[in-house]
């Protein structure tokens, strides 16, 4: 049998000691002249900001502070499709664990990580990884990552979970189980935003039994050349909703009323996008942004990315037939998850390709 080379981890290369980044690492030049420095870009006051949505009232008896707070909600999905959430009712010790068990695990020497590395060859997609140039522009991103299904429970593989921390089990479950509930008061409070009955979005993508949970800890090392290069290039999420910690250093980006505009770290908060399954189901009312990660020479960047997917081939996502009239006509076609998360790729290849000849 032919042994794979082993995947560089991107840890491995910061840590070697390089002043300046591979060539697979370093972005096109059309791309090169938006990326500035993240702690620059995070101090700037002018310009649009991403909004902060306070939770607390999302089921309040008060029918009319109720609505307030669910109208606040569905403005930020219609405008940015991105928000920070406060007051989210998940508590801020179970962050601070999951992100301590996080950290501690990505803190252990780069061969005990290897003992969970994923094989994208085999489909084997669980696991510890970074990006393999499987793309036509072969670039890579300076990134490593630990992906893992984390709901619902029966689905859950903890083989493939870190025993070490010996917390981290526990917390990221627990982590999980708070994120599967928050998931259901957002997406009820969605669908009332859209006119439907308040459980429909939730039905729409699978409920309980079939919304899955898929967590991604990216781990973003010190960058010597971070104006040349992405943590994660621009995208937008195929998830119907994400939910994401940090570690407070700034990095994500969001390409708003075309320009790109950089986040705020919000002390607390849970950052949360729209993806691409709640814009189909909303014919295009709720948007998925596209964003991308910057990276810095100063600081570890990582980030809890927790997306809430539906099931592959179970459901077909369209848009609803009441969000589509005369004079909005549907947007998208009839597509399954797995064949909207195919076109996506497919349209990237063929874009790359019309850039290649280009160049």
């Amino acid at each position: 049998t032919i042994k794979m080379a082993a995947v560089e981890r991107v840890e491995s290369l910061a840590k070697s000691g390089i002043k300046s980044i591979p060539k697979d690492y370093v972005r096109p030049k059309e791309e090169l002249e938006s990326i500035n420095d993240v702690f620059q870009e995070e101090k700037k006051e002018e310009g649009p900001q991403v909004p902060t949505i306070d939770l607390q009232d999302i089921e309040s008896e008060d029918e009319t502070i109720r609505e307030k707070c669910t109208e606040e909600l569905r403005k930020a999905a219609m405008d940015w499709g991105v928000m920070h959430l406060i007051n989210h009712g998940i508590p801020v010790d179970l962050m601070e664990r999951v992100k301590k068990t996080g950290e501690e695990f990505f803190g252990s020497p780069v061969e005990v990580k290897e003992k969970y590395a994923n094989d994208q060859a085999t489909g084997k997609i669980q696991g510890y990884g970074s990006k393999l140039a499987n793309n036509a522009s072969g670039q890579l991103e300076w990134q490593d990552y630990f992906f893992h299904l984390v709901y619902p429970e029966d689905k859950r593989d903890l083989t493939l979970w870190p025993k070490t921390p010996s917390d981290y089990i526990e917390a990221t479950s627990e982590y999980a189980k708070c994120l599967r509930l928050l998931a259901t008061k957002v997406f009820k409070a969605l669908s009332i935003g859209l006119g439907l009955e308040p459980d429909r979005l939730e039905r729409e993508v699978g409920g309980l039994e079939e919304l899955l949970l898929q967590m991604k800890i990216n781990y973003y090392p010190k960058c010597p050349q971070p104006e040349l290069a992405l943590g994660v290039e621009a995208h937008t999420d195929v998830s119907a909703l994400t939910f994401i910690l940090h570690n407070m250093v700034p990095g994500l980006q969001l390409f708003y009323e075309g320009k790109w505009v950089i986040a705020k770290c919000v002390p607390d908060s849970i950052v949360m996008h729209i993806g691409d399954t709640l814009e189909i189901l909303s014919n295009g009312k709720y948007k998925s942004i596209l964003h991308r990660g910057l990276v810095n020479k100063e600081k570890v960047r990582v980030s809890w990315a927790v997306f809430c997917e539906p099931p592959k081939e179970k459901i077909v996502l369209k848009p609803l037939p009441e969000l589509v009239t005369v004079e909005s006509p549907a947007k998208f076609p009839p597509r399954t998850f797995a064949q909207h998360v195919e076109h996506k790729l497919f349209r990237k290849e063929q874009e790359e390709l019309v850039s290649e000849k280009k160049s």
